[in-house]
């Protein structure tokens, strides 16, 4: 028996009034704050990459490698912690998996050859693999559809205000009580955060803070259809392979952008740790407006009457050219030009990643998005391990080899979104074999 999600287009038109504000909107804070400490702890260790390949005697394909086995974790992680999130749910799935991250960032204070850390990048990339599936799943929870690509780009901004708070705070730490203070007092924040989650967190449906008026509004999409789908079994939908191949191509960039762009600044323009931070705030500073105006304008074109199928498409076009003119920042002179050209590609992924993301809650049912959410995380997470091992070996062997790797980057996002289309023409929703 099949039974269908009914059209996007009926929801729409529900006459449920929109709350001008509820408590769905400090769920979405805490999504951020979760995302922020995440990335913080994600991107420390390359603003520190000169200083341990100095103190540590690393070699570039000994930064890859390290690199690299945070995305081999974090690709099991991200799949494994998809398909737990669907069956312990969020509360418990989401704090399990902050409070393991934050132990491990924490651990990387305690090693010091390239073994250790690659075995504490692994336990931290195994972690934090939960934290997008998690957001995803709460955001379908919490939010409608008309909602939930804006609700998602504003967790997503959390990954570049914790890639501004790294540099910020990461050099003065480690000038003042070393680099492996550094790893301690960052990852202490996922504990903080850790006690909010579980104080205030619990399901729509039966939290005392939700008003009637709002859970009517979350709730005005349809009920999705009562079936259970094996984990495996999601491989056989185009939808998901949708997905999957939009992670695959998007996020091995995104992961470049954030692990190899202080090297980049520090080798081409002669950046030290004293003042890489102000380029790098900046970077991620407008990637914090990408991630939001994504959201932002694929919502607007909809709430003007285009489908959703054209709307959130023609969000990550404008997107997916805007980061056509990326490869150049390995070819100008001036270190301000580059670092403009790497933030607006930057900002541009984040706005076709928060597209990207609610494509998922478009057409899948809820039971299913965070495995869905997890099989593409996986996916992308194992090809950025390649990626960054190749990137390390190339930059070893071409000094002049980042602009080969941005031109790929530079080319990336037009196909992954050519190939999204082909798969998925309209956006129809999945239909669910019942079992």
């Amino acid at each position: 028996m099949l039974v269908t999600e009914p059209a996007p287009q009926v929801r729409e038109t529900l006459p449920i009034p929109k709350p001008q504000w509820g408590y769905r909107w400090k769920i979405c804070v805490l999504l951020f704050f979760a995302t922020t400490i995440n990335y913080v702890d994600r991107s420390i260790l390359g603003i520190l990459k000169s200083t341990l390949m100095t103190d540590l005697k690393w070699t570039e394909t000994d930064f890859g490698n390290v690199v690299a086995s945070f995305s081999f974790a974090y690709a099991l992680g991200y799949g494994f912690a998809g398909r737990a999130m669907d069956v312990l749910g969020v509360r418990i799935g989401y704090a399990i998996a902050v409070a393991a991250w934050s132990a491990a960032a924490m651990g990387h204070g305690l090693v010091r050859t390239v073994v250790g850390f690659g075995v504490m990048r692994g336990a931290l990339g195994l972690a934090e693999g939960g934290n997008f599936p998690a957001a995803v799943k709460t955001v379908s929870e919490w939010f409608p559809k008309r909602e939930r690509a804006f609700a998602t780009g504003l967790f997503n901004a959390g990954s570049n205000v914790g890639a501004i708070v790294a540099p910020a705070s990461v050099p003065w730490l480690t000038a003042q009580y070393g680099w492996p203070a550094a790893f301690y007092v960052t990852g202490a924040l996922g504990f903080i955060w850790l006690i909010f989650w579980w104080k205030t967190y619990r399901s729509p449906e039966v939290h005392p803070r939700v008003t009637p008026e709002e859970l009517a509004y979350i709730q005005s999409d349809p009920v999705d259809p009562p079936a259970y789908v094996p984990w495996l079994s999601l491989l056989k939908y185009r939808q998901v392979w949708a997905f999957i191949v939009g992670m695959s191509l998007s996020s091995p960039i995104w992961w470049f952008f954030l692990f190899w762009t202080p090297g980049f600044l520090q080798s081409r323009f002669g950046y030290g740790l004293d003042d890489i931070g102000p380029p790098l705030m900046l970077i991620y500073f407008l990637a914090d407006f990408g991630s939001i105006g994504g959201g932002w304008l694929s919502g607007r074109l909809m709430q003007q009457g285009w489908s959703l199928n054209a709307g959130r498409k023609t969000a990550m076009l404008v997107c997916a050219l805007c980061v056509v003119p990326v490869f150049a920042a390995a070819m100008v002179s001036q270190a301000w030009i580059a670092v403009g050209l790497i933030a607006l590609a930057a900002s541009a992924h984040q706005g076709f990643s928060a597209n990207l993301y609610t494509l998922v809650s478009d057409m899948a049912p809820r039971k299913v998005v965070s495995s869905i959410v997890g099989l593409g995380g996986m996916s992308a997470a194992f090809i950025a391990m390649g990626f960054q091992m190749l990137t390390g070996r190339i930059l070893d062997r071409w000094p002049n080899g980042y602009l080969a790797i941005l031109i790929v980057a530079s080319a990336s996002y037009l196909i992954n979104l050519l190939i999204i289309h082909l798969l998925v023409p309209r956006l129809e929703p999945m239909e669910i074999e019942a079992t």
